[in-house]
Order: C-alpha cells, then structure tokens, then sequence
C-alpha cells in the first residue's frame, strides 16, 4: 500500500503555523509537541510516502525543537523506530541520556517508545525512516545501547560500505512509478537492522538463533507449537525465521522434532522411566499420538521406545541413532 502527504507552513499566517506544523509532525511522525524562538522567523516543510511497512520522509524545519515527553508517549500507542539522515544543517538528537551530533550525512536511531528530543539550532533538512521496531530485530537492551549514538561512516566497517547503498537505495525507491517499490522498501528496512547491529557490535544471526533455539528448548512441551508462534514471540517476521533455520541446513519443524526426540530419548533412560508409560512421555515432549512417537522413535535411534528404555534398565538392547 502506498500513501503520501506533503504539507508546508510557509504560505500560512505566522499566528497559525506553529500549530499547524506540531500537527503535521504529529500525523506523519508520532505525537510530538513543537516550539520555537518568537523572535525568530522560521518555515516547515515535510514530505513523506510510505511503502508497506517503511515510511520515506523528507523534513526541512528549523531552528526549534521537537519533543517527544513522557505525556505524548503515553497517549501515542506508536513505537516505530525512527532513523535521521542529516542531509544539510545541524541537529542534536537527545534520548536514552545521550546526545548526538549530527552533520551533513550522520545517521542515528531514536525510539518512539520513550521521550526524545530533537533541537535544531538553524534551518537543516534531512531524511528521517520509519519503521515498525521488529524489523531490526535488536533486544530492548540493544535498543537501549543504539539510540543517540552517531553512525557516520567516517572509519570504515559495515557502516562505511552500507550507508551510501541505503542512500541510493532510499532515492530509488522515492521514484514514482518505479517497479517493485515495496520489494526494495524492504531491502531498505534490511540495511538499516544490518546498519544498527553493526554500530553496537552485534552479531546479528548467530546471536538470534542462540536466543530463539534456547527459548524453543523450553516449550517443546506444547503440542501446539508452530514457527508463527515462535516468529512472533521474538519479532521476526516467518519468512526470516525458515531463513535462519535453512541456513542451519534445517527447518523449523525438523529442528523441533529432533529435540523432541532427544528430550525423551534421555527421559526414557532416567531414574523411574519404567512407571512411566509411553504414551506419558510423548505427551510431555508434544507429540500428540504415542502410536506417531513411536515410529519417529524408532526412524531416528533403530529401536522403539520400550525397548530403548528396557535397555536404558540393564537390558541388552542398545539404540543407535540415525542420521
């Protein structure tokens, strides 16, 4: 879906713009409250398309602040991340107990769920995305670490390689009419999470399928278990996650079968598995038919249940497991 608006103040009486404007940021924005010098003349201009879940804007206002306080926050449900290009002036960026300084071609993200302050000492312009926060793919805590810090790309790294390919990209995709508009809006979105993991020193994949594999381990319980509920559960969407598992040289519901398996493959050969029946360890790994359990049992370690646990007892029977 796309829609756009594009709003000026300059053609309004000075007595009706100040309101004007604070409005217009707040509809293409989030909520935020506006103030300037009386004594000083100023004008606002923004303009702003949004391509599926990506909102391209270019905003030339200044100088005055921009405020996002607690008040706004809490009566704004909004909690996009928004990230600032500076393409011509000044701007400090304030959250999170930092400040950034922000020159021609500096980026920084700030986070629409907690208050922020943008002053802008002189008439600047730049570019500002926003995005819905799961599309990063970051923690709160890394949330916390990203926001006000400055990504200029001046000392090389991720940053100095991706940033003018998200420059070209953003001005491919503010063409009209161009063709696969919002393919390339989510090729955006991509750079910026890769653009952010970078500037805190995350390793993007390796540390998500550590968080996501170590929190599957804990409800491989629930027979209901399926990868949306997982997707959600850690903001991805369900396209990335069979994407992190294939390129584990799995899929999801392969992976989950497996520790399933290993789960009552080890309880099988615990303390007290012969007054459990068969059917009550499936059940407690999620598997919803014991007779399924079984032949699953037996694909994957050579023998069944039973006679793995009788072996597990002293018997002779001994499982070996199939790759």
């Amino acid at each position: 879906m796309l829609t756009a608006v594009s709003c000026a103040v300059r053609d309004l009486a000075p007595g009706d713009r100040l309101a004007a404007w604070q409005r217009v940021l707040s509809r293409t924005f989030v909520d935020v409250e506006v103030t300037v010098e009386s004594d000083r003349p100023w004008t606002g201009e923004v303009a702003a398309e949004r391509l599926g879940t990506l909102q391209i804007a270019t905003e030339e206002f200044g100088p005055g602040t921009i405020l996002r306080g607690a008040r706004s926050v809490a009566a704004d449900p909004r909690t996009h991340i928004l990230v600032r290009r500076q393409l011509e002036g000044t701007a400090l960026l304030l959250q999170d107990g930092r400040t950034a300084e922000l020159g021609p071609g500096d980026l920084a993200f700030y986070d629409a769920r907690r208050p922020f302050r943008i002053v802008l000492p002189e008439r600047q312009r730049a570019r500002v995305l926003m995005l819905p926060r799961a599309l990063l793919r970051l923690e709160e805590r890394q949330l916390h670490a990203l926001t006000a810090t400055v990504v200029d790309g001046a000392d090389g790294g991720a940053a100095g390689l991706l940033l003018p390919l998200l420059d070209g990209l953003v001005d491919e995709v503010s063409r009209p009419g161009l063709p696969r508009r919002e393919q390339l809006a989510r090729t955006v979105a991509e750079i910026l999470a890769t653009v952010a993991l970078a500037r805190i020193g995350g390793q993007p994949e390796s540390a998500l399928w550590e968080r996501i594999t170590a929190s599957v381990r804990t409800r491989l319980g629930e027979p209901g278990l399926a990868p949306q509920d997982i997707a959600d559960q850690h903001a991805i969407s369900l396209r990335y996650l069979h994407r992190l598992f294939q390129r584990q040289g799995t899929t999801v519901g392969a992976w989950v079968r497996t520790r399933r398996l290993e789960a009552a493959h080890e309880e099988l050969a615990g303390p007290g598995a012969a007054h459990r029946s068969i059917a009550a360890v499936a059940a407690r790994w999620g598997f919803t038919s014991a007779s399924h359990f079984s032949r699953a049992f037996r694909e994957t370690y050579g023998v069944s249940p039973a006679q793995w646990r009788r072996s597990a007892g002293g018997g002779k029977v001994r499982a070996r497991a199939v790759p």
